[in-house]
């Protein structure tokens, strides 16, 4: 297990983050994506651990708080050092008895329970130290996007966390490269702690952030935490173009996140094949393939059963040869879209007399 340091800090995390998702199935959309409870979670974690992996993830929505209760509850039982595991949680969305989740636009109970205004930010961080038994969070990430809350609000609110020890450090998750950047500049303005991560989506079948996200990442030193690495098990070798596999799948009941489904079975395909010459699984070929990039921090993975937890960790083991790399690119390339291929073009000669200038 490789460690990297978080963003622009000196926390090394493990390059497989445990998702907690899977845990406790509170709630209608959350048991289509797990149902794990108390003894069966803390064999995943004690198998993490054991493993390598210093960093696990979850969120206050998770099963409708469920999630934080099952992990606090995990690290009590299995008298895991606190200073051996860095804790990552996140808040934005609605909590409370009256916010079930999804919320219903008709119920106008518990208004302020959610989104990322310092009302509900420092309510919310109360309430998940209170369910992980911690008396911090290493990670506190803002879970979306609030259209409803100034940006300096939120940036504001997470300094106070840290400056008040309830948090080590703040992300985001799911965020624009515009918003972040405008959260960057205002912390950077007036001093105060901030963004040192974004929880995204990525996968060999959806590399949208790419295009502006992943350039932002690196200009600013943000790590770059993997959320859903196998697009919901469309990459995890259970589908195929012409007939999928439904039978434990969560996307027979739950199909998320959205996928371009030609360009994602162009990919598995060529997954299989480098898959069966090296003698592994397609979900490790499709982690592999993210762990080989150079913006990615720390990959998620979530598991119903240690063997699929065992697959997963077995990825850190796969080498992607140049030409194998090549080939996963070449079939999951984005289309070229402006103004990229416009910086292409017109950054070319720079770019070139730049690798001169660095040869002498």
């Amino acid at each position: 297990m490789r460690y990297n340091t978080l963003g622009n800090t000196g926390l090394f995390v493990s390059e497989l983050c445990l998702g907690t998702m899977t845990f406790g199935g509170d709630g209608d959309m959350w048991r289509q994506i797990g149902d794990l409870q108390q003894a069966d979670a803390e064999k995943l974690i004690a198998r993490a651990l054991d493993s390598g992996i210093n960093f696990i993830d979850t969120a206050d929505v998770y099963s409708q708080g469920q999630s934080e209760i099952i992990t606090g509850q995990a690290l009590k039982n299995l008298k895991v050092p606190r200073d051996d595991v860095v804790v990552a949680t996140k808040v934005f969305g609605p909590t409370g008895t009256n916010n079930p989740y999804p919320v219903d636009k008709n119920q106008f109970q518990g208004v302020n329970n959610r989104g990322a205004s310092r009302f509900h930010i420092m309510e919310g961080i109360k309430a998940s130290l209170k369910r992980l038994q911690l008396d911090h969070i290493d990670l506190y990430q803002i879970h979306g996007f609030d259209p409803a809350t100034p940006i300096e609000e939120t940036v504001r609110a997470l300094h106070t966390l840290v400056e008040h020890g309830h948090v080590r450090y703040v992300g985001v998750s799911n965020w624009a490269a515009w918003q972040i950047m405008k959260a960057l500049g205002i912390a950077d303005r007036n001093g105060w702690h901030r963004f040192e991560s974004l929880q995204a989506h990525y996968t060999l079948a959806g590399r949208d952030l790419e295009r502006e996200l992943v350039p932002m990442l690196e200009s600013e030193n943000i790590g770059l935490m993997v959320w859903s690495p196998l697009a919901g098990g469309l990459l995890s070798g259970k589908y195929t173009r012409d007939g999928e596999a439904q039978t434990g799948s969560r996307r027979a009941t739950f199909d998320f996140p959205p996928v371009n489904r030609e360009r994602g079975f162009d990919c598995i395909e060529v997954m299989q094949e480098i898959a069966e010459a090296k003698g592994v699984s397609v979900a490790q070929i499709a982690l592999a393939w993210l762990l080989h990039q150079r913006s990615v921090t720390s990959v998620i993975v979530g598991a119903k059963r240690i063997e699929q937890l065992e697959d997963n960790i077995a990825s850190t083991k796969v080498e992607l040869s140049h030409d194998e790399l090549a080939r996963l690119d070449a079939v999951s390339a984005l289309p070229a879209e402006y103004p990229g291929w416009m910086l292409e073009r017109q950054g070319d000669y720079r770019r070139q007399q730049l690798a001169q200038s660095l040869k002498r």
